[in-house]
């Protein structure tokens, strides 16, 4: 009698080659966890700030931000490629105006002040900073 092997699930696409969707989505809609195949455009956010929107200015070919998860509350979006040069920008979805940015990969500025007031030249470091001041 043979054993029954359940079908593997298909690998996870790169995040740098997740097709962008542009459907129209809510706060309330964007995901808890990371989205497996596909980006979610910053565009597409009906409530996406400006801030927001220009996170990709002067990254090579302006890419788009997309949506990478909510993380201890706050809504990380990411502009450019993985393993950078790119922007990494936690948004409070309470108050937008209340945003925190990481640049990876730029050598005059890599690093990014978090909501502890202190400046991270890890990303771990910065994300830590998210964790010990959650948001929603």
């Amino acid at each position: 009698m043979g054993s029954f092997e359940a079908p593997r699930p298909e690998r996870a696409l790169p995040s740098d080659e997740r097709p962008f969707d542009y459907t129209p989505v809510s706060l309330n809609e964007l995901p808890e966890t990371p989205t497996r195949d596909r980006n979610i455009a910053a565009t597409a956010w009906d409530e996406a700030p400006a801030v927001l929107l220009r996170l990709g200015e002067n990254l090579r070919g302006n890419p788009e931000a997309a949506f990478k998860r909510r993380i201890f509350g706050w809504l990380l979006w990411r502009a450019g490629p993985t393993r950078g040069p790119c922007r990494y920008l936690a948004l409070n979805p309470v108050d937008l105006t209340d945003s925190y940015l990481f640049e990876l990969g730029n050598e005059q500025s890599e690093g990014g002040k978090g909501p502890d007031g202190e400046w991270h030249d890890r990303f771990r470091a910065w994300k830590e900073a998210l964790r010990d001041a959650p948001r929603a």
